[in-house]
C-alpha cells in the first residue's frame, strides 16, 4: 500500500477536538482573524472525555467561596506538588465557561430561588448527555474552523526549538497529511492502557478512561524534547465495583461514607484526599476487612431515584444494574474498587511543563486540558479554561507565515509508515505486545496486581521489559490504516510507559499513597517538595528538579 502526501496549512492547528481544544477553538476565532484546523483520530460529534456526557460542572466556584479557596483545595488533594500560577489563572476562569456553556444550550440544573443547584461545595449539576454535541455544534457554526475527523496526528515537526507543524495519518484512507501551522494546542488527552485493568483480555478496553486516549500528546512531548512533569503523579480512580461507574455522585450527592465489610467507616483512619480514599480501600482489603463499600443503604426513596436517573447521564449501565438486580442504592451498599493507573493532567498533576500562559517548551506549541501538567482538579470547566487561556495566548504569538513543509522529511516518514503496512507477515501482533506491556507494568511498576507497590529494582525489571517490546514494534506489520493507528498507538503506550517508569523512580519518597506508593522510600519529606520534571536528549530522560510556583507568580520559561 502506499501512501498519499497531503500538504495543508493553517494558522492555529489543535490536536483533538476534545474538551480543551473545541473550546479553543471558539476562543481563538474570537481573538484572532485567523483559521483553525481541528485534527481528531474520531469524530469530534462524541469524542473524548466528554463523549458519554457528565452529569455535573465538577470545578465550580459556589456562592461563598472563591477562586483562591479551590487553589488550596486541589493543593491539599495533591499534598504540595501543584502550580499554583496555573490553578490560580485556571479558578479564575471556571464560572465565565459554565455560563458560556449555558448560553451554547447546556442545561443548567437551578434551585427554586433560580440559582444553579450546587452539588457539594464545588459542584453544580447539569443535564449533561449531549454536552459534546452543544460543543461539536458550535464549533461547526464557526466558519474559519476546519474539522478533520478519523484523522490520527502521531508527530510533531518542530526546527530549532519551534513548532512547525505535525505529521498525521488518515484512519480510513492511505494518506500522510503534512500540516504546517503557525501555532499549535496539544489537547489530545490522557493515557489509558498503560496497565492491566481489572477486566483483561476481551474486556481490557473496558475502562475509567477513554481507551482511545493513548497517551499520543505526551509521547509526541516527550519525543520531541519537551520538558514534562510529574508523571510520577499517576491518577486511580475509585469506582463501582465491575461497571466502573464514578462514585463522586454517590460520595457528594446524597454523602455516602466509605465502609469495609464490617460496617466500619475507614475514611477518617487513612484521609479523605483522593490518594488516601483509594489506599484505605487496598489497604481495608489487604487485611481481610473487605471488600468496601460506599454506605447508600438509608438514603430516601428520592434520593434513590435521583441517583438511578443521574447514572444514566454517564454511566448507564450503573443503572441497568441496580434495575437488572432489583438492588437500588438504597437497598445495597454499592461496592467499590481502584482502578489501574493512568496517567491524566486532568485529575493530577502531569503532563508538559507549561508557563502562565500554557506555552511549553517548545516555541508556539501550547497545551490545555488532560496533557497540561501543574494544574490537578481541573476537570472539563478547567479544561474548558485552559483552552480559552492557551487559544489567547496563540493568538497573540503568531507570525506572519507558516513555515514551507519539509518535503524530504515527509519522504522519510512516509516510507517509515509504508514499511508497516507493506509487511507480509510480522511474528507479533498488536494486541500481544499490548497485553505484555500491560502485564510489565502491572507486575513491576505498581499496578493493580501488585497492590500499586513498586521498588527500584522492580521499575528496573519493568523498564528492560519495555524496552524489549518497544524494540518487537518496528516488525509489526499492518494489512490497513486502522492497524496502522493501533501500532502507533502501542507504540506512544511504550514511550508513555518509560517516562512513567524512570519519574517513579526519580521521586524518592511515597507522598502520595497507592498514586505512588514507593517500598523503598515509604515516608515522605519536605526536601521533596518540587516538581520531578524529565527532558529527552541525545536519547536519554535527564531529570530536571524545580522548586514549588506559587500563585502570586507569573511563570516563563
Amino acid at each position: 500500500m502506499d501512501l498519499e502526501i497531503r500538504t495543508l496549512a493553517t494558522d492555529f492547528l489543535i490536536i483533538g477536538g476534545g474538551t480543551a481544544g473545541c473550546y479553543a477553538a471558539l476562543t481563538f476565532c474570537e481573538a484572532s482573524g485567523g483559521s483553525v484546523l481541528i485534527a481528531e483520530k474520531a469524530d469530534i460529534e462524541r469524542s473524548g472525555c466528554l463523549a458519554a456526557g457528565v452529569n455535573a460542572i465538577n470545578a465550580y466556584i459556589v456562592p461563598g467561596k472563591t477562586p483562591r479557596d479551590y487553589v488550596d483545595y486541589a493543593r491539599a488533594d495533591a499534598q504540595g506538588i501543584v502550580r499554583g500560577d496555573l490553578l490560580l489563572t485556571m479558578a479564575e476562569g471556571l464560572n465565565r465557561t459554565a455560563a458560556k456553556m449555558e448560553s451554547l444550550g447546556l442545561t443548567i440544573l437551578k434551585d427554586q430561588q433560580g440559582r444553579y443547584a450546587a452539588r457539594g461545595s464545588r459542584n453544580i449539576k447539569i443535564n449533561g448527555e449531549n454536552i459534546k454535541p452543544i460543543l461539536a455544534a458550535a464549533v461547526a457554526a464557526q466558519p474559519r474552523i476546519t474539522v478533520l475527523n478519523r484523522v490520527n496526528v502521531f508527530e510533531y515537526i518542530v526546527r530549532d526549538g519551534r513548532i512547525l507543524g505535525a505529521y498525521a495519518i488518515g484512519v480510513d484512507e492511505p494518506v500522510l497529511y503534512v500540516i504546517s501551522a503557525k501555532a499549535v494546542l496539544c489537547a489530545t488527552g490522557g493515557a489509558a492502557g498503560l496497565y492491566r485493568p481489572n477486566h483483561p483480555g476481551f474486556s481490557r478496553h473496558k475502562m475509567w478512561y477513554p481507551p482511545f486516549n493513548t497517551g499520543a500528546g505526551y509521547a509526541m512531548g516527550i519525543l520531541s524534547g519537551a520538558e514534562m512533569t510529574t508523571f510520577e503523579m499517576r491518577f486511580i480512580a475509585l469506582r463501582c465495583k465491575d461497571t466502573i461507574a464514578p462514585t463522586g455522585t454517590l460520595a457528594q450527592g446524597v454523602g455516602a461514607k466509605q465502609i469495609n465489610a464490617l460496617g466500619e467507616g475507614y475514611e477518617q483512619k487513612y484521609g479523605v484526599t483522593t490518594s488516601q480514599r483509594v489506599h484505605g480501600t487496598v489497604m481495608e482489603n489487604l487485611e481481610g476487612r473487605g471488600p468496601c463499600y460506599l454506605r447508600t443503604v438509608g438514603i430516601t426513596k428520592e434520593q434513590d431515584e435521583d441517583l438511578q436517573k443521574a447514572y444514566l447521564n454517564m454511566a448507564p449501565s450503573q443503572t441497568l444494574r441496580w434495575l437488572e438486580s432489583g438492588r437500588t442504592p438504597g437497598v445495597q451498599n454499592v461496592e467499590i474498587e481502584g482502578t489501574e493507573p493512568y496517567i491524566v493532567g486532568g485529575h493530577t498533576a502531569s503532563g508538559y511543563w507549561v508557563d502562565t500562559s500554557r506555552e511549553t517548551t517548545i516555541k508556539g506549541l501550547f497545551a490545555a486540558g488532560d496533557v497540561a501538567g501543574g494544574c490537578p482538579q481541573k476537570y472539563v470547566t478547567g479544561a474548558f479554561v485552559e483552552g480559552e487561556i492557551a487559544a489567547r495566548a496563540a493568538a497573540a504569538y503568531m507570525g506572519d507565515q507558516t513555515a514551507p513543509p519539509d518535503r524530504g522529511g515527509a519522504e522519510e516518514k512516509k516510507r517509515w509508515l509504508e514499511g508497516f503496512l507493506n509487511r507480509s507477515a510480522a511474528p507479533y501482533g498488536t494486541d500481544g505486545l499490548e497485553e505484555a506491556m500491560q502485564s510489565a507494568m502491572d507486575e513491576y511498576a505498581g499496578g493493580i496486581g501488585s497492590h500499586y507497590r513498586y521498588s527500584e529494582k522492580s521499575l528496573r525489571i519493568a523498564a528492560d521489559k519495555i524496552r524489549g517490546l518497544e524494540r518487537k514494534t518496528e516488525l509489526l506489520a499492518a494489512p490497513e490504516m486502522q492497524e496502522l493507528v493501533y501500532i502507533l498507538e502501542l507504540r506512544e503506550r511504550l514511550t508513555l510507559c518509560k517516562s512513567v517508569i524512570t519519574h517513579l523512580g526519580a521521586r524518592r519518597e511515597t507522598r502520595w499513597h497507592s498514586f505512588a506508593e514507593n517500598t523503598d522510600y515509604p515516608e515522605s519529606g519536605a526536601e521533596w517538595n518540587c516538581y520531578v520534571n524529565s527532558r529527552l536528549e541525545n536519547g536519554r530522560l535527564n531529570m530536571i528538579f524545580r522548586p514549588l510556583v506559587r500563585e502570586e507568580d507569573a511563570y516563563e520559561h
